[in-house]
């Protein structure tokens, strides 16, 4: 079995990199399981996300796996700089190779900057909501689907459209207390309820990376 570490933003990615990711990934030969970037020190929440702190988090890793890989959200970085998703993810990589001691072989590192938050990826299929229970009614299905009218011509990846609109946040205005009670805990089951075909059915940059990391050798 080949280790792929994946450092993930927070709780929410790390539970779904444990739930969804690791398990389909072993089937591949790939033990993967989430190593967390948290905020500070002893902090629980993601956030804080930069180049330099991803950087040095892959040199910390880089000598006890065979692959790393990042699952960060594009919105959540500090100083883009007016840097692409391609553009961070080089970023990333180029700063890790002037951190590590020895020459570090950029084939085993797989930085990937999703232009969407975890939350993007649930609404592939906004059915699987009835898991948050009493919040879940006619009114609050009707406000999602309108979010998917909205981005009807694209993807759910597309629904993060800015800081202030972001996934967790529109469903935070649907469903309160999501983001503070029922995002880490809830969230990732909602994602293996929906299950990982139809999200990358639906979600195709998230598809592409996924491909990528069952070809690892």
């Amino acid at each position: 079995m080949k280790c792929l570490c994946i450092i993930c933003e927070g709780r929410t990615e790390g539970e779904f990199v444990k739930r969804l990711l690791a398990p389909h990934l072993s089937t591949f030969g790939i033990c993967a399981y989430p190593s967390l970037l948290h905020s500070g020190p002893k902090q629980q929440r993601g956030g804080n996300v930069s180049v330099p702190r991803l950087a040095k988090h892959i040199r910390n890793e880089y000598h006890n796996v065979r692959f790393i890989t990042t699952l960060v959200d594009y919105y959540g970085f500090k100083n883009i700089n007016g840097r692409t998703k391609k553009q961070l993810e080089q970023a990333i990589l180029d700063e890790a190779q002037k951190l590590t001691t020895q020459n570090l072989e950029a084939y085993r590192v797989r930085p990937y900057v999703q232009m969407h938050e975890f939350e993007a990826l649930l609404f592939s299929d906004i059915s699987r909501f009835e898991l948050l229970g009493d919040s879940w009614n006619n009114e609050s299905q009707k406000r999602l689907q309108r979010i998917c009218d909205d981005f009807k011509s694209k993807t759910p990846e597309d629904i993060n459209n800015s800081a202030q609109t972001a996934p967790s946040k529109r469903l935070d205005a649907i469903f309160p207390g999501y983001i503070n009670n029922s995002k880490i805990s809830l969230g990732p089951l909602i994602a293996k309820d929906i299950g990982l075909d139809t999200i990358r059915s639906k979600c195709p940059l998230f598809d592409q990376w996924i491909g990528e990391l069952e070809k690892l050798k």
